[in-house]
């Protein structure tokens, strides 16, 4: 049995801007189908290698597949639809899957305006795809379609969930298969070297509102630091990678596994041959402080913090959990430690204003980390402050959904003048970087490094896809009143979509008023009792510890 995995052509010039990365997915699916007997496996990396439609067309007739997946990120959900429409069009007796975040919380969305799509996988899909693929060749499928978890399927009219599937529990049983990826073709540009993605844990104990990740991966896991390591060296040794990012949301929230895992890659002596990067939060920089120069002798050159907001309003908001002043103190410890910095601010809110924004730059250079980002707050449509704000939301174009694109129109602002502002920041911050800091501060690595950013931006910026610039007609102050986004108005939320959506905030709502109802009764309960009611011995009831006040709700 033949299958081919895609991976969409979608740039949003967001992160590619660095270079080109690995869809790591592809070899993790990839790892667990081998184990599992299946051998005839082959990857089109439509992104990497800009590949039309006629080109994957071409492709997919050459191969001749018995099945088809390909993923999506919200933004390039479409993209990834097209892949399966042609698949339908050019090798219709293959079976038609996909997986990915959006899907998985979107299905009905994605059933509804892509009924082509036979089968979509929900959640991590290493365990699914793998029952998915013995029931395909067992001959199996579709019959058994609806005792497999973690599906999502059309039966007739009717759009069918089955339950969802554990997640995985084993992570050192996944061995993904890198050799699957066309390895010369994954460049980090500020280094000039081959770059991974590896996975170290799964999962985040936290539940910012703007994010999807927690409600994603649903548990927080961790691999052990021995293994993730082998894993690397094998990348460094048979693939030439000099520089790899743990795709982790936040690798350092298990302090143990973490120093462990750096202790491991000074043993073998991989800081010589590797560099790497992390994402991880302010509160977990301020816990290391004493341990982030041994970090650095570990390897680690690149920490991109989650500072998000100027304004403490915001923070709040996004359920961060820290303060403005945390995230000044956190660069100058990293910075410090010879680690480079990259403060990422997330603009776009319905409140932003011109102050709003200067404020943000003025925060930036004040703090002085080496990079800063400026992210457009992008309303994944399912996320919590999603429904918070759906009211609000006027684009539910989501190829536009990018983090580049003002999705949210402030009040105050249009959306041109939001990127305006936004590529305002972006010119004095990095201008001034160029002319007085990253040629002078430090030398040998640090002012490579620096030079090899400042380089990729360059490159973007001169042929405008940094920000989808050339797209969006945007060429200056003078253009912000000239800015098109070219949201396509005609997408709509499906109202099998928004029937699901007005359920669960039904069900949600109906709990609460429940957890509401039992908690007052329980007081009033109490309070009779202590009011009414002594011991043999004549005493009066107390509270735990003495007290005659009932424990305050947490």
């Amino acid at each position: 049995m033949r299958i081919v995995f895609v991976h969409p052509n979608y740039r949003s010039g967001g992160a590619e801007i660095a270079g080109n990365w690995p869809p790591a997915w592809v070899a993790y699916l990839t790892g667990s189908l081998r184990r599992a007997g299946f051998d005839d496996i082959h990857f089109i990396d439509a992104m990497t290698n800009d590949l039309d439609d006629d080109a994957v067309a071409a492709r997919l007739v050459d191969l001749e597949p018995d099945v088809i997946g390909t993923t999506a990120i919200t933004p390039s959900i479409y993209k990834a639809e097209r892949v399966l429409e042609i698949a339908r069009d050019k090798v219709p007796n293959a079976l038609r899957m996909l997986g990915g975040i959006h899907a998985t919380f979107m299905f009905k969305q994605v059933l509804s305006e892509a009924p082509w799509v036979d089968v979509i996988v929900r959640g991590e899909g290493e365990e699914i795809l793998t029952e998915l693929m013995l029931a395909v060749e067992d001959g199996r499928w579709p019959a058994d379609r609806h005792r497999i978890k973690g599906l999502a399927f059309r039966d007739g009219d009717e759009i069918v969930a089955t339950p969802a599937a554990s997640t995985v529990k084993n992570l050192d049983g996944i061995e993904p298969d890198w050799s699957i990826l066309e390895w010369e073709k994954y460049i980090y540009i500020p280094l000039g070297t081959r770059v991974a993605i590896p996975n170290m844990a799964r999962g985040c104990p936290f539940t910012c509102s703007f994010c999807s990740q927690w409600k994603f991966w649903r548990d927080y896991r961790v691999r052990d630091p021995i293994k993730v390591v082998d894993e690397i060296e094998k990348l460094v040794k048979e693939q030439g990678v000099g520089f790899f990012i743990l795709a982790d949301e936040e690798p350092t929230i298990n302090k143990k596994k973490f120093v462990q895992f750096c202790e491991e890659l000074i043993a073998r002596g991989l800081p010589d041959k590797v560099k790497w990067g992390i994402n991880t939060r302010v509160t977990d920089i301020y816990r290391d402080r004493e341990m982030l120069k041994f970090y650095r002798k570990a390897g680690l050159v690149h920490v991109s913090l989650g500072t998000e907001a100027a304004a403490q309003m915001k923070l709040d908001q996004f359920n961060k959990e820290t303060k403005v002043e945390e995230n000044k103190e956190a660069i100058r410890l990293l910075r410090e430690a010879d680690i480079f910095v990259e403060a990422q601010f997330i603009v776009g809110l319905d409140n932003e204003t011109e102050e709003t924004l200067e404020e943000t730059y003025r925060m930036a250079w004040d703090w002085q980390p080496d990079l800063a980002n400026w992210a457009m707050y992008t309303p994944w449509p399912f996320t919590p402050l999603f429904q918070e704000l759906k009211d609000k939301v006027e684009v539910f174009d989501f190829s536009k959904y990018n983090f580049v694109t003002p999705i949210m129109k402030p009040a105050a602002l249009t959306r041109g003048e939001l990127l305006n502002g936004v590529m305002k920041n972006y010119r004095r911050f990095y201008m001034k970087k160029a002319l007085f800091h990253y040629p002078w501060r430090g030398t040998g690595f640090r002012r490579r490094y620096l030079l090899g950013c400042l380089k990729a931006f360059a490159k973007a910026g001169f042929a405008r896809t940094f920000y989808d610039l050339g797209k969006a007609g945007y060429w200056g102050p003078q253009s912000k009143d000239k800015v098109h986004f070219d949201f396509d108005e005609t997408r709509t939320i499906a109202e099998a979509q928004m029937e699901d959506w007005e359920a669960s905030a039904d069900r949600a709502a109906r709990a609460a008023e429940r957890r509401e109802a039992v908690r007052a009764q329980m007081k009033d309960r109490a309070s009779e009792r202590a009011a009414g009611f002594t011991l043999p011995n004549g005493a009066q009831v107390k509270a735990c510890g003495g007290g005659d006040q009932q424990m305050e709700e947490a």
